[in-house]
């Protein structure tokens, strides 16, 4: 099973059997997977896989995955530099497009264009088989420019808002590490489809209330407007955000236990990036609301 983010078909650390999907690689605490067709990452076993692995002591206890990883394999530290990595780039393009590009209609649809590029490179990187760091760090700077107009405009209705969304990002994302490093969600197949329902629920309502405003049926945004409806609305799109950054944890976990290849920390990155991204902006609406009632 595939799980997914805003672009739904990016591809994790799952093949294409299955094999280190939800199906087959349950969270820590889980029951352990043996080695007969389990990791498609693993060489001839030899004893525990984890004599040697740091996280040989979470794996004893919580079941993880007992297949043996390859030498080499993918580590958190890779995930994290690149994930650092990736962050930075939209950061630095955002900073670069608030400094830049003024509040001005032209800037609006240089925004909106730079938002078509990133999500074509999202969607172009969600379909190969193997991570392109080009593609994921291309994805990355033209989210940034689209991120920095659009986080400039939103400043002007509300001052301060972009600030208290990287905040109110940084605390969702922390919140959500440790509520999944504490087991209190367990990521199943189970969980991942009816969070995935949800989610692809959620899009599809979006894209229809776009279009009856867009067409003038409904007014001041819809379900996306300033009323308490809008907040509810956003606070869900947060929850949403936060499950993609649990499916997220997963793949990671699973890729380490696994020995996924070291450049498959390039897919943990870009999936991190695109929850952010996902929490961010809607963190952003939300501190513009509230901003704006006050």
């Amino acid at each position: 099973m595939r799980s997914s983010n805003p672009v739904f078909s990016r591809r994790g650390f799952s093949r294409d059997n299955g094999a280190a999907g939800f199906n087959a690689a349950p969270q820590a605490g889980g029951p352990a997977v043996g080695t007969q067709g389990g990791n498609p990452y693993a060489q001839a076993p030899a004893g525990n896989p984890y004599a040697t692995n740091p996280y040989a002591q979470d794996a004893a206890q919580y079941g993880a995955p007992q297949a043996p990883a390859r030498t080499g394999g993918m580590t958190l530290d890779d995930v994290v530099s690149r994930t650092v990595l990736t962050l930075g780039t939209v950061i630095v393009f955002a900073a670069l497009a608030w400094a830049v590009l003024p509040v001005t209609p032209t800037s609006y649809g240089l925004a909106i264009g730079a938002g078509l590029v990133a999500f074509v490179l999202a969607i172009v990187q969600s379909f190969k088989r193997k991570a392109s760091p080009a593609l994921i760090l291309g994805y990355a700077a033209f989210e940034g420019v689209f991120l920095g107009v659009v986080s400039e405009m939103f400043n002007s209705y509300a001052q301060g808002a972009p600030f208290q969304a990287v905040v109110g990002t940084f605390a969702v994302a922390g919140a959500t590490l440790f509520v999944y490093k504490q087991r209190w969600i367990r990521v199943t197949a189970r969980y991942a489809r009816i969070g995935m329902a949800v989610a692809i629920a959620f899009v599809g309502l979006m894209l229809v209330n776009l279009i009856l405003v867009v067409t003038g049926v409904a007014d001041e945004g819809g379900l996306r407007g300033t009323g308490p409806l809008g907040i509810a609305i956003g606070v869900l799109a947060i929850l949403i955000g936060a499950f993609f950054l649990t499916l997220d944890f997963k793949q990671i976990e699973d890729g380490i236990a696994y020995g996924a290849p070291k450049d498959e920390a390039w897919l943990g990155a870009f999936g991190l990036t695109l929850s952010l991204v996902w929490i961010y902006f809607e963190m952003l609406r939300l501190a513009t609301i509230l901003g704006g009632n006050d």
